[in-house]
């Protein structure tokens, strides 16, 4: 009886709230249709022609110094900046953008990958009767199928599943998940549906099945971001705006109107970050598109404004891909702290995220211990106890900054907007801040717009919605197959390709370096278990990547996926760009091997402390503690000791030689350094015995996995007599 009520009262407060979204959704629509808030597609054809290569760097930089003024300058390159660029130069602008860093190494490329429209704000509108929290929801939604239309090798729809363990869960999420499908209208991706138990186990095998009552499968979308993001820039740039990463502004220029008196921001002191060269960037409007460093550009406008940004740091983790059916994600509605958990697969891995901390603003943000185990303890909340949730399967981490921002036009300067907000100073500063990944091309609409009101330039409509992206205009799904049947690729590197330039694949395929064998023809792997190849890392160069950490973070993704691997790739890929960007020649006066070995260590730092290495490292160190019972530790010290013959208490790389030649295999010197260097914790050329029971330890409660050497020396005493082959590549295990 008490069910019945529940369900009764559920589904009468759903009929409720149905009827209001459905009159919502009918208000809207007839305020965007007089208001003219949002276009089905395009109003008319952008008229610039587009350029069919873009420009170099060099290139780039004399647009920037040799123009008299532009009409634009965009100060930020994440998906707001370069979506802001990208506007402008389409409604006709003289338009540049300047980013100190690379384009989207900041939040834009640190986002759970999702494009979303935002359950919780829907179920916050309807139970608040929020007409902005609805009108938010409702413009992600359109901006989600945008995205997905405009970029579609790089973007895809994916369905999340919503377990549900108590009754009465089941309408009530249902009918939120149904009112979601009903605000995205003729834009719905495909209809939620209801799952029973036995079908939810049988599309997510590795879920929790106790309590478990049934569960609601929705869509929403996924993508790429930091190649989505490269992709806004690279268009706006065969558009014929002037983008150039790595140009840091030093200040503001300003100069007196002769009309009002006041002083007029009239463009930017710029600064090349690679090699100090100093200009001015002059411009009629100048937008401040910079995240969480908002407040540092409003402050070079006026010394005395309040801060509008208020951080929030989001951590995620990367997990192998056997976490995670491949195409059906998991959303955690309400966690031990009330925050909401995405478990998500992608790139052929497991992301889960996010959380939700107060932070200070900072151009490196690093992964906490903390925030890691949070994560790690909610997924195994969902997992079933068949599956080992362990520390040391987490392969990268990272921490990317939310730019929430207060309004500053609003009397509640304490309350957060979850919104964007466009705000235009007294010096004509044009601020776009909050907002988030979906909604970055009405984000740049509404500072364009207010750009072109406040400054008096002339220019015609927006012309961003429908306008395909960089690689979108001749890509199919079955673009990889061209690729397999003319060069000679693998599959896995043909899709890979495909979903990552789009028609642009062939030009990376064209540069592809014939690797020798029967198959396959074309295509050096940088790492034997990503399809990452070394054609790439050349073609990144004219994606002006500039450091190795465009390449192992936003050309490619390997540093997001597999901070290990990412290690291991570094000094090919180094290499490779030492060629294609002249290190040597351009480093007169430093040799050629002292650069690279500075862009190594900056690369390995990168890793160490913004992708999880560091919390990596203090899983296992000397002073980690060793739990063993004896009888474990007597078993593992007679297989150290079948390596460790003399008894020194230690082994090297002629040690493990030595067993391994007894049993005819030959594993090459480089490899054998990067084994023992994995759990050499001292850095003394050796592994000692105690280091061997340490990190035995760490394996057993699950702080360290897929350590090459446990696998090696394990396999070693199992088939010593038999003489077997001996796998040493990274079986997949993490930090």
């Amino acid at each position: 009886m008490a069910f019945r009520k529940v369900v009764k009262g559920t589904v009468l407060i759903g009929g409720g709230a149905i009827a209001t979204v459905f009159g919502l959704s009918q208000f809207s629509q007839y305020r965007n249709k007089h208001d003219n808030f949002m276009y089905v597609q395009a109003a008319e054809p952008v008229n610039i022609p587009m350029k069919n290569h873009f420009p170099t760097r060099e290139d780039q930089f004399l647009a920037l110094q040799n123009t008299s003024e532009f009409d634009v300058l965009v100060i930020g390159g994440g998906a707001t900046g370069c979506g802001c660029a990208l506007d402008a130069v389409t409604r006709g602008l003289k338009t540049a953008l300047v980013e100190r860093d690379d384009f989207s190494s900041g939040t834009s490329s640190r986002s759970t990958k999702l494009i979303h429209g935002g359950v919780r704000y829907l179920q916050k509108a309807i139970m608040r009767l929020d007409f902005e929290q609805y009108r938010m929801v409702k413009e992600a939604l359109h901006e989600r199928a945008n995205l997905l239309e405009i970029a579609p090798h790089l973007s895809g729809p994916l369905p999340i599943m919503l377990p549900v363990y108590k009754w009465w869960q089941l309408p009530y999420y249902w009918v939120g998940i149904k009112l979601y499908d009903l605000v995205a209208g003729s834009q719905c991706l495909k209809s939620s549906y209801v799952l029973s138990k036995s079908r939810a186990l049988e599309l997510f095998p590795m879920l929790q099945k106790d309590r478990l009552v049934g569960a609601i499968v929705y869509y929403d979308g996924q993508h790429n971001d930091a190649r989505m993001n490269l992709a806004i820039a690279l268009t706006a740039a065969r558009y014929g705006a002037a983008t150039a990463n790595y140009t840091e502004v030093v200040h503001l220029l300003k100069k007196t109107d002769p009309k009002s008196g006041k002083e007029r921001v009239c463009g930017a002191r710029c600064r090349d970050v690679l090699t100090g060269q100093e200009f001015d960037v002059k411009a009629k409007c100048v937008i401040n598109a910079t995240g969480p460093f908002t407040d540092s550009v409003r402050k070079m406008d006026d010394q005395e404004v309040s801060n509008i940004c208020q951080p929030s740091a989001g951590v995620h983790i990367v997990m192998p891909g056997y976490y995670s059916p491949d195409n059906m994600g998991l959303l955690d509605p309400a966690t031990s702290d009330g925050r909401v958990i995405f478990f998500l697969p992608w790139e052929k891995m497991t992301i889960a995220g996010t959380t939700d901390t107060p932070t200070e603003v900072t151009p490196h943000p690093i992964p906490t211990e903390e925030d890691i185990n949070f994560i790690l303890t909610e997924v195994r909340n969902y997992l079933s106890c068949d599956v080992e949730v362990r520390r040391g399967d987490v392969l990268a981490a990272w921490s990317g900054i939310r730019p929430l921002v207060t309004d500053p036009s609003s009397k509640d300067t304490q309350s957060i907007s979850r919104n964007h907000v466009v705000a235009v100073s007294d010096s004509g500063l044009v601020t776009i801040a909050g907002g988030k990944w979906t909604t970055y091309r009405s984000m740049a609409q509404d500072t364009i717009d207010a750009a072109i009101q406040a400054h008096n330039l002339k220019a015609g409509p927006c012309k961003t919605v429908g306008l395909l992206l960089q690689g979108a205009k001749d890509w199919s799904p079955t673009l990889y197959i061209r690729l397999v049947q003319d060069y000679g690729l693998e599959s896995e590197v043909a899709q890979h390709l495909a979903s990552t330039y789009g028609d642009k694949a062939f030009e990376v395929a064209k540069i592809a370096q014939v690797t020798g064998k029967r198959w396959p023809i074309v295509g050096k792997r940088l790492v034997s278990e990503f399809p990452y190849i070394e054609a790439e890392i050349m073609y990144g160069v004219k994606e002006y990547a500039c450091t190795a950490v465009d390449m192992i973070s936003r050309r490619t993704r390997l540093a997001f996926l597999n901070v290990q691997a990412a290690d291991e790739a570094l000094p090919r890929i180094i290499d490779i760009m030492g060629k294609e960007l002249h290190w040597s020649e351009q480093k007169k006066k430093v040799q050629k091997a002292l650069y690279k070995r500075e862009e190594l260590e900056s690369a390995k730092k990168f890793l160490y402390y913004e992708m999880g290495y560091k919390a990596k490292s203090e899983q296992l160190t000397d002073s980690s503690e060793i739990t063993l019972i004896s009888s474990d530790i007597d078993r593992y010290k007679k297989r150290f000791h079948m390596f460790d013959k003399e008894k020194k208490g230690f082994i090297t790389i002629l040690d493990v030689q030595s067993v391994l030649e007894s049993i005819s295999i030959q594993i090459d010197e480089n490899t054998l350094h990067e084994i023992l260097n994995e759990v050499d914790l001292n850095k003394n050329g050796q592994v000692e015995l105690n280091e061997f029971l340490q990190l035995m330890s760490a394996i057993q409660k699950g702080y360290v996995s897929g350590s090459r050497l446990a696998v090696l020396m394990k396999t070693a005493e199992e088939n010593l007599r038999e003489r077997v082959v001996i796998p040493v590549d990274r079986s997949g295990g993490g930090l």
